[in-house]
C-alpha cells in the first residue's frame, strides 16, 4: 500500500462510495429476499415445502462459507488497491450474474426434479458462494478505509441509507414490472418480465459497485501477523468467547428478530386490525424519512456519546413508546402510524450504526490478541444475522397460529385482531428492551474503550513503522 502522506484524506467520496457498495448488495439480496420464493412456486411450480427446505440448506452451508471466506479475506495479501478492497472488483460480475440465472424459465416444462436442482445449484451459487464472496469483503471494508470512530459511525449511516434506498425502489418499481393482470382481473407474475427485472437489477448492481470500488480507499495499512498461526478452531474459539463480540450479536440478533417480525405482522395488522391497507403504504414509506433523520443527527451524537450509550438510550425509548402504544391499544389508524414513526426512530439510531460496531470489535481483538481478522469477525457476524433473519420468518407464522388467525376466513375475530395487534406492540417492545440490555451488560465497548482501543492500534502501527 502507497504511504499515508499519498493517500486522499477521508471525506464524503469514501461515504458515497461505500453506500454504493450495500445498495448494490441490495439489488439482487432484497430483490431475491421478495421475489425469489414467488419464482419459483408461481412460475415454476416448486412446492413451498421444498423452496423451505432449500433455504434452510442454504443457511447451513452459509455457516461454512461465511466464516470461510471471513478467512480467506484475513489471509489475503496487500496489492496496491488495498488488501480488501480489490475483492468487490473481483467477485461483482460473479455475483451479479449468478443472482440473474436464478430467475431463468427455460426449465419450466422439465421434470420436477430437474427444476428442483436447477433452484438449488443457483440459489446456493448465488447466495452461499458468490454474495458471499463479495459481502464479506464488503462488511469488513469500513474497518479499512478509517480508523477514526467518527469515520466509521458514518460509514454505517450511510450504509443504512443505501440499504433502505434500494429497499424502497425495489419495493415501488418491482411489482409493477414482475406482475401483470389477466383477462379475469387476476394479478399475475411474468416469467419473462421477472427474468428481465433481474437482469436489469444486476447491471445496476455491477455499477454500482465500480462505484463503491473506485470512490473508496483503504487507509488503514496491513501489518503482518508476528504471532504463529492459529487454525480455524482455535480462532473461533478465541472469537466467540469475546464478549465484545457476542455482545454485537446478541443485541443485532435481537434487533432483525423485533425488525423483520414487525414487517411480517404489520401487513395482517393493516387488513385485519385496522382495515386499511393503504395507510401499509405510507407507513413503509415512513423508513426513509427515519434514516434520513438518523442519519443528519446520529453520526454526531454516536461521536459525542458513544455508539454504545446511544444506542442503549435508543433501544429503550423504542421500547417505552411500543409499550405504550400497547396499553393504549390505538383505535385510528393514523395516530398509530404518528406513533410508530417515533417508536422507530430510536431503533434507527441504533440500526444505523450498529455495522460501526463491527469495526469496534475487531480494534478490541486486535488489542487483546494482537490478531487482526476482520473478515472473519464480520463472516461470524454475518452468519448470526442470516440465523437471526431465518428465525424472524418463521417466527411471524408461528406467532399467527397461537393467537388462533385463520388464513382460510374472510375476516378474524376481535380476538383475533385484538392478538394481532398485541403483537405488533408488545412483542417489539420486549424485544427491544432486551436488545438494550443486552447492549448496557453484555456489549462492553464504551465510547472510552473505543478510544482508547484507537489510540493503543495506532501506538502500535507507529512502533511498527519506526522499528
Amino acid at each position: 500500500m502507497s504511504n499515508a502522506k499519498e493517500v486522499r484524506p477521508f471525506g464524503i467520496r469514501d461515504k458515497v462510495g461505500y453506500m454504493f457498495g450495500d445498495l448494490a448488495n441490495d439489488f439482487s439480496f432484497i430483490f431475491a429476499s421478495t421475489y425469489v420464493m414467488v419464482f419459483y412456486t408461481k412460475v415454476m411450480g416448486i412446492s413451498t415445502a421444498m423452496v423451505g427446505t432449500m433455504f434452510l440448506i442454504a443457511r447451513c452451508i452459509d455457516a461454512f462459507t461465511d466464516i470461510g471466506m471471513g478467512r480467506i479475506v484475513d489471509s489475503s495479501k496487500p496489492t496496491k488497491n488495498g488488501r480488501i478492497r480489490p475483492w468487490i472488483l473481483r467477485m461483482c460480475g460473479f455475483v451479479a450474474l449468478a443472482s440473474f440465472l436464478m430467475y431463468q424459465s427455460f426449465l419450466v416444462n422439465a421434470p420436477y426434479g430437474a427444476k428442483v436442482a436447477y433452484m438449488f445449484v443457483t440459489y446456493i451459487l448465488w447466495g452461499s458462494i458468490f454474495y458471499t464472496s463479495i459481502n464479506i469483503p464488503y462488511g469488513s471494508m469500513a474497518s479499512v478505509i478509517s480508523s477514526e470512530p467518527k469515520d466509521r459511525s458514518s460509514l454505517s449511516v450511510f450504509r443504512s441509507v443505501g440499504g433502505t434506498f434500494a429497499g424502497i425502489l425495489i419495493g415501488v418499481m418491482a411489482p409493477s414490472l414482475v406482475y401483470y393482470t389477466d383477462e379475469a382481473g387476476n394479478q399475475v407474475v411474468s416469467a419473462g418480465r421477472i427474468s428481465l427485472v433481474a437482469g436489469a437489477f444486476s447491471v445496476i448492481a455491477v455499477t454500482c459497485y465500480l462505484l463503491c470500488y473506485f470512490m473508496t480507499t483503504e487507509r488503514v495499512e496491513y501489518v503482518p501477523k508476528t504471532t504463529e498461526k492459529k487454525s480455524v478452531g482455535a480462532t473461533l474459539k478465541s472469537l466467540l468467547t469475546n464478549r465484545a463480540l457476542l455482545g454485537m450479536i446478541v443485541s443485532a440478533v435481537l434487533l432483525l428478530l423485533a425488525s423483520l417480525m414487525g414487517q411480517g405482522i404489520n401487513v395482517y395488522l393493516f387488513a385485519d386490525y385496522f382495515k386499511n391497507t393503504s395507510a401499509l403504504s405510507i407507513f413503509s414509506l415512513l423508513m426513509l424519512p427515519c434514516v434520513i433523520l438518523m442519519a443528519m443527527f446520529s453520526t454526531k451524537l454516536a461521536t459525542r456519546f458513544g455508539k454504545k450509550e446511544c444506542g442503549v438510550a435508543g433501544m429503550a425509548a423504542s421500547a417505552a413508546l411500543y409499550l405504550i402504544m400497547g396499553i393504549l391499544h390505538i383505535q385510528n389508524v393514523w395516530g398509530f402510524v404518528v406513533g410508530a414513526f417515533f417508536a422507530m426512530l430510536g431503533m434507527y439510531f441504533f440500526q444505523t450504526q450498529c455495522w460501526a460496531l463491527v469495526t469496534d470489535v475487531i480494534d478490541d481483538v486486535e488489542v487483546q490478541t494482537g490478531s487482526r481478522d476482520d473478515g472473519t469477525i464480520y463472516g461470524i457476524y454475518s452468519f448470526s444475522r442470516k440465523i437471526g433473519q431465518a428465525i424472524a420468518g418463521g417466527l411471524s407464522g408461528w406467532a399467527l397460529g397461537w393467537i388462533g388467525y385463520d388464513s382460510l376466513a374472510a375476516g378474524q375475530t376481535q380476538e383475533v385482531a385484538n392478538g394481532i395487534y398485541n403483537l405488533s406492540t408488545f412483542f417489539p417492545a420486549a424485544i427491544y428492551l432486551l436488545c438494550a440490555l443486552a447492549l448496557q451488560f453484555i456489549y462492553p465497548l464504551s465510547k472510552k474503550r473505543v478510544d482508547s482501543n484507537v489510540a493503543e492500534l495506532r501506538k502500535r502501527a507507529n512502533a511498527q513503522k519506526n522499528a
